[in-house]
């Protein structure tokens, strides 16, 4: 495939790219006549095979084949109402896959171009979930210090601290303390059991540690005692709303090591500044 036929084609699908209520949209019409199809109804057919790859890989067709009329004109000023399809990127794809690229150079392009385009997309939504759980870390581990430092004012001790943190643990897991959780989750005994959870039971966790700092002063509890039964109680109750919306925290699967994800979200960040260097030394050279 030359160069230039790979430029034409790909400004022909960065052209025909439109938001439609924030999504990225093509209109079928036109896709077809960039992927080479002269009749409408040969192309209809490569749209209906995308349609059923499209429910078998659990997906809503109308969240991504969206049907509408629009009005063409047909000489002498007269118009008339044409088929056409709002097109995701996702749906472009599928279309390209159930397309024949041995008989089209233009569908064996639009297969790389959209399977790369739906890739960045995918490590796009991987990275930000990425952050939310790192975020979500750093907040947990603020929240304990914020509380640590309230009760230790209030006669409780570094081991009674560990002690309080584990029961809050037993309550919000099911009777299962840390340790308990940690050999379920195959969790290095030397690191934090929160390092391996998932960003929901992290934000949990974090909850129900806000509401034992702010009943703590409020209620003006003092003691291990009080303070205890406050953190079993507020985890008890964080478990109960968890619980009701069909979760259970216990039974949801580890999180990759939150080390390794922040060291990645480190070095993408690394890159990403190179790039944008590059970029802005490429444009000085323009100018």
């Amino acid at each position: 495939m030359k160069k230039e036929f790979i430029s034409e084609l790909f400004k022909k699908f960065e052209d025909a790219c439109y938001d439609f209520d924030g999504v990225e949209c093509w209109s079928a019409r036109e896709l077809q006549d960039i992927l080479g199809y002269s009749q409408w109804r040969n192309f209809k057919n490569v749209i209906d095979k995308a349609q059923k790859s499209c429910e078998q890989a659990g997906e809503e067709t109308k969240n991504h084949f969206a049907e509408f009329s629009k009005m063409v004109e047909i000489g002498s000023g007269a118009q008339k109402p044409v088929e056409d399809i709002a097109l995701t990127r996702y749906a472009c794809y599928l279309i390209a896959q159930n397309g024949d690229a041995t008989t089209k150079s233009e569908i064996a392009f639009a297969q790389t171009y959209f399977a790369v385009q739906t890739r960045k997309q995918e490590i796009i939504e991987k990275r930000l979930l990425d952050v939310a759980r790192v975020t979500a870390r750093e907040k947990l581990s603020q929240s304990e210090k914020k509380l640590s430092g309230i009760i230790f004012e209030r006669g409780v001790d570094n081991k009674s601290f560990a002690l309080i943190r584990s029961k809050g643990d037993q309550a919000l897991f099911g009777g299962r303390t840390t340790n308990d959780m940690k050999r379920i989750l195959q969790v290095p005994a030397n690191r934090p059991l929160a390092d391996f959870l998932p960003t929901l039971t992290i934000k949990a966790k974090d909850f129900a540690t806000e509401l034992t700092s702010h009943n703590v002063i409020d209620k003006d509890l003092k003691g291990d005692g009080q303070i205890t039964k406050e953190h079993i109680d507020n985890n008890l109750a964080v478990r109960k709303m968890l619980q009701d919306r069909g979760v259970k925290p216990e039974q949801l699967p580890p999180s990759e090591d939150i080390k390794k994800v922040e060291r990645r979200l480190e070095s993408d960040e690394k890159k990403i500044l190179k790039e944008v260097k590059k970029i802005q030394e490429n444009n000085k050279k323009k100018k």
